[in-house]
């Protein structure tokens, strides 16, 4: 049997277990196979996804990490993990200063440790066309009995935003597993369906690739702003309510200049610290 020290975190709901580089290199697992175990929520500690810190960057950022979904894939970006990772590894005081540089799949993330408490994330610049995947232009998707006007945005990953009138929950649990798989991702696809309330605010639930539904997306709340100012639904600074709370997304871009970083401001809150045996 061996103990590892393990951190469990959320962002609105979104949760993941945190363990130091150290810790896991007792475990003599290969990190996907830790992952399944983790976040196994029968038979873990459940979670929707494990982040193990990496202190040696080779210079090229402050940090970064190792993050993978609760199906032991990995993701290159979430913005909840994001922010968990933030107040982590500053509590941690694994960087120094309260905005720092992370090295991820997706490029070079910036968070910021605001004085309320909350975390403000530099998400990068949304990608709206891709060699694998043509993201931009009005696309339609057939799954079962529906057809979809879909709206590809990437953020470093995949995502497929449908605006909607009917019961966003509903439609993720029923629809969001086939489009998840559908052809037109070749790398599968996280789904966002959401509902405009206003020009400055909206509510969305999501079908994660590699999760399926879960209380909260950050890069799908990033994506779902960008292709709400995209098809002219709503304005550049959103408040998008989740399962699990609600977050910020602030992006000046929009179609005739779309290169402008976007942000993602929100909570990040420890559920508890423990010795865990494997």
């Amino acid at each position: 049997m061996t103990t590892i020290k393990v951190t469990k975190m959320q962002g609105c709901g979104n949760d993941f277990v945190i363990l130091d580089y150290d810790e896991y290199k007792k475990t003599n697992m290969p990190m996907d196979i830790l992952a399944k175990k983790l976040c196994d929520r029968n038979f873990g500690i459940g979670a929707d996804g494990m982040i193990i810190p990496d202190t040696n960057p080779n210079g090229e950022t402050d940090i970064a990490w190792y993050f993978y979904n609760s199906d032991g894939t990995t993701a290159q970006m979430c913005g909840n993990g994001m922010r968990c990772f933030a107040k982590y590894v500053y509590d941690k005081k694994l960087v120094n200063n309260k905005q720092f540089s992370v090295k991820t799949l997706a490029g070079i993330i910036k968070p910021e440790i605001l004085d309320d408490g909350n975390i403000k994330v530099n998400m990068g610049i949304p990608i709206l066309e891709d060699e694998k995947i043509p993201f931009c232009g009005d696309k339609i998707v057939k799954i079962k009995d529906k057809t979809f006007n879909i709206t590809p945005v990437s953020m470093g990953n995949p995502h497929c935003v449908i605006f909607t009138d009917e019961d966003t929950l509903y439609l993720a649990k029923n629809y969001g597993p086939d489009m998840e798989k559908h052809p037109y991702f070749p790398e599968k696809t996280n789904t966002e369906f959401a509902k405009v309330i206003s020009k400055n605010e909206v509510e969305m639930r999501v079908y994660e690739r590699g999760c399926g539904i879960t209380l909260a997306c950050g890069t799908g709340a990033c994506a779902t702003v960008v292709a709400g100012v995209l098809n002219n639904l709503t304005e550049q600074k959103v408040k998008v309510n989740l399962l699990g709370g609600a977050v910020t997304v602030e992006w000046q871009g929009n179609k005739e200049n779309p290169n402008k970083n976007i942000f993602l401001i929100g909570p990040a809150q420890y559920s508890f610290t423990a010795d865990y045996m494997l």
